[in-house]
């Protein structure tokens, strides 16, 4: 799959240390909210309620995160989110993060869609079919 989106935030003082560099924890938190934004994007959201009070949600199985470039204090940052892989029951998404043309991070989160019924453990199921449409769709727009 090809087509990226793509979504910019501010570096804010609080995620950064007494060098005014971002803490590296914090790219996670950037890669997931520019995931959030993308399901946001397709009129989803990452916890899809169900009329009978359970949910399809996303829990990760992998995450990684290799930095290139420090960030700073009110660094205006670049997420560009492309689907690696739509599996049977699960997502593989890279995350290239930049500051104008210098490369700062390239992460990977690996998810799997799962159903959580209260009471009962999560259990993985296949990607609904509506939602691997959108998925798709989003990957080859139209112009």
């Amino acid at each position: 799959m090809s087509c990226t989106f793509k979504t910019t935030r501010r570096v804010e003082f609080h995620e950064t240390d007494m060098a005014g560099i971002v803490h590296f924890s914090n790219f996670y938190k950037y890669m997931e909210q520019a995931e959030h934004e993308y399901y946001r994007s397709l009129g989803m959201t990452i916890v899809d309620k169900q009329p009978d009070g359970s949910v399809i949600g996303w829990p990760r199985v992998s995450a990684q995160c290799s930095f290139e470039s420090p960030a700073y204090y009110g660094d205006l940052l670049e997420i560009r989110l492309t689907i690696e892989r739509l599996g049977v029951k699960s997502l593989t998404i890279e995350y290239d993060i930049w500051r104008d043309d210098t490369k700062i991070a390239k992460g990977r989160m690996k998810t799997v869609c799962c159903h959580f019924t209260h009471g009962e453990p999560m259990k993985s199921i296949e990607i609904p079919e509506w939602i691997q449409q959108k998925i798709k769709d989003s990957q080859h727009p139209t112009t």
